[in-house]
């Protein structure tokens, strides 16, 4: 058992312990702001669509919803994410309510 125990490579003097980083500090673990970008995606998308009438605008924002639920923690608003998707789901409701023909998108009239 001794003998195993001095032909270990380790240099004993050089291990260090990890140490997560602390909360507060940037490019911690637990601070991945995709979920607060699409959520504000989502919002500004949503009024879009609403606003002017746009489908594809109110589609992306159900998107961007759809991405910032699934990447949220269990910790986080889920009073601002539950509005945001409700918000993007009345603006393609709303759309399609205004004007029932199928979506045209943008690139198609090129």
């Amino acid at each position: 058992m001794q003998s195993n125990h001095s032909s270990d490579p380790k240099r004993v003097d050089k291990v260090v312990r990890y140490k997560p980083p602390a909360q507060g500090t940037p490019g911690a673990p637990g601070e991945d702001p995709t979920t607060d970008y699409m959520n504000v995606l989502g919002m500004i998308f949503s009024m879009c669509g609403l606003m002017m009438r746009l489908k594809w605008c109110a589609w992306v924002a159900l998107y961007c919803s759809c991405i910032s639920f699934a990447n949220a923690r269990v910790n986080d608003d889920t009073k601002q994410m539950l509005s945001s998707f409700m918000l993007s789901i009345s603006a393609v409701v709303m759309s399609y309510l205004q004007n029932p023909q199928p979506m045209t998108p943008p690139w198609s009239s090129i």
